[in-house]
C-alpha cells in the first residue's frame, strides 16, 4: 500500500473521531454545560448555597432520567461576590466558555441590570430571578424570568393589606436599588387604585446597620400598616428587630424577602405575625410539596424562593433543550418562550412574549417561625 501524508492524516483523524462517535452512540458524549452566577462570598453567601442546592436537585433528577439529548447536564459556577461588578465579572468568565449553552443569572435585579449588556452580546438564554418589572422590557431577547415580577407583588401586597386587613394608611420601606425602587413604585400604584394613602415612602441604602431613623419616621407618620421591599436578609432582620424594640406593632406585609429562610432565622420572633407574598410556598401545590421533600432530603434548612426558582429554571431549561432537539441558542430561546403549562415548584409556567413565566403570588404568614400558606392570587392581565 502506498502511504501518503494525506492517507496518514485521514487515518489519524478517523482514529480520533471514532471514539467520539462511539461515545455519542452510547450516550456518553460531552456533557451539556449550564453556567450559573451566584454569591459564594459576601453578605448573600447563604442565599447562594440555597440557590445552588435547588439547581443541583433539578440537575440530579434530569441526569438520573438519562440527561438531555443522550447527554448528561453539568453546572459550571462563578462567584458574583454579592456585588454588581462581581456579577459582571462572573458572567464574563462563564460567557468566555464557548461550550456553555445557557445560564442562570441572579435573584437580585440590580445585578441582572449590570449583566444585561453582556448578556445581549453573548446571545444565549439567561434564566434569572430578579423581580424588577423593567428587566424583561429592556429589549433583551435572552432574559427569561423564573419568579413573578413586582408588578404582581405590588398588587398582591396592596390587595391583602387594604382589602383583607382593611388598612388604608401605608408606610412603604424599600431599598434604593433597582429591586427596591421598582417594587415601591409598583406598590404605590396598586395602593392608589385600592384607594389607600401613602403616609411615608422611605428608602434606605443596602447594608445599612441602623434603621432607627426609619423606624422613628414610621412611628411619627401615623401609618397603620407597613409594606416593604428589602433586598438583603441581614438588612430586613436588623429593621425587624429595631422595629419591635421601638414598640412598632402595626401589621407588616412584605415582599418575598420577608419569608426567606435567612431572614426568618436572623430576625426570629421579630417577624412573628408578619405577612408576605411568596412565589414559593410549600403547601401551594403538589409540585411545591414534592420540591420540599426533595430539598429536605439534602438540607436541614427549609426551602424558599432562593432555591425554588433555580430548581424550576433548570427544569424548564432542560425541557426546552429537549424540545428544541438542539443546543442552538435561537432554538432553545424559542422553546422556552413556547413553554405552557409547565408545573414547577413556584407555580405553572406560561411564558409571555417578554420572557415572564409566572403571573401571580402566594400570600403567607409567619406563625412563630413557621411560614403558613394562605392563598394564591393569579393575574390574567
Amino acid at each position: 500500500m502506498d502511504f501518503t501524508r494525506r492517507s496518514v492524516t485521514t487515518g489519524l483523524a478517523l482514529g480520533v473521531a471514532m471514539p467520539a462517535l462511539l461515545r455519542h452512540a452510547l450516550g456518553q458524549s460531552a456533557s451539556i454545560k449550564i453556567g450559573m452566577v451566584l454569591p459564594v462570598t459576601g453578605p448573600a453567601a447563604d442565599s447562594g448555597k440555597y440557590a445552588l442546592t435547588g439547581a443541583k436537585i433539578a440537575l440530579d433528577r434530569v441526569n438520573k432520567a438519562g440527561g438531555i439529548l443522550s447527554r448528561q447536564v453539568e453546572l459550571v459556577t462563578e462567584d458574583d461576590q454579592t456585588t454588581n461588578p462581581g456579577a459582571v465579572l462572573a458572567f464574563s468568565k462563564l460567557a468566555a466558555q464557548s461550550d456553555i449553552v445557557a445560564f442562570l443569572g441572579s435573584i437580585r435585579s440590580t445585578q441582572n441590570h449590570a449583566m444585561a449588556p453582556d448578556i445581549l452580546k453573548t446571545a444565549k438564554p439567561v434564566c434569572f430571578g430578579g423581580t424588577d418589572p423593567a428587566l424583561t422590557k429592556l429589549g433583551n431577547p435572552w432574559l427569561f424570568r423564573f419568579r413573578p415580577n413586582d408588578s404582581y407583588s405590588g398588587r398582591v401586597i396592596a390587595a391583602y393589606g387594604a382589602e383583607t386587613l382593611g388598612k388604608k394608611n401605608w408606610a412603604i420601606v424599600h431599598s434604593t436599588d433597582a429591586f427596591g425602587t421598582g417594587g415601591a413604585k409598583a406598590l404605590t400604584e396598586a395602593l392608589g387604585k385600592a384607594g389607600a394613602k401613602i403616609a411615608l415612602d422611605q428608602g434606605y441604602p443596602n447594608q445599612s446597620q441602623d434603621f432607627t431613623p426609619v423606624v422613628l419616621a414610621i412611628k411619627s407618620s401615623g401609618a397603620d400598616v407597613i409594606g416593604s421591599y428589602f433586598t438583603f436578609d441581614n438588612d430586613l432582620a436588623i429593621f425587624a428587630r429595631q422595629l419591635r424594640q421601638l414598640g412598632v406593632t402595626i401589621p407588616w406585609v412584605g415582599s418575598p424577602s420577608i419569608i426567606v429562610a435567612g431572614a426568618v432565622k436572623l430576625a426570629g420572633p421579630a417577624l412573628y405575625g408578619t405577612y408576605g407574598v411568596a412565589d414559593y410556598a410549600v403547601d401551594a401545590s403538589p409540585e411545591s410539596k414534592e420540591f420540599a421533600k426533595l430539598y429536605g432530603a439534602v438540607s436541614n434548612v427549609a426551602p424558599d424562593n432562593y432555591s425554588s426558582w433555580t430548581y424550576d429554571a433548570i427544569g424548564v431549561l432542560c425541557a426546552a433543550i429537549a424540545k428544541a432537539g438542539d443546543t442552538d441558542p435561537d432554538k432553545v430561546r424559542a422553546a422556552i418562550l413556547s413553554t405552557e403549562g409547565y408545573k414547577g415548584a413556584e407555580g405553572e409556567y406560561n411564558f409571555d412574549q417578554f420572557g415572564d413565566g409566572l403571573h401571580g403570588y402566594n400570600i403567607v404568614r409567619n406563625e412563630k417561625g413557621l411560614i403558613v400558606f394562605d392563598k394564591h392570587i393569579e393575574f390574567t392581565d
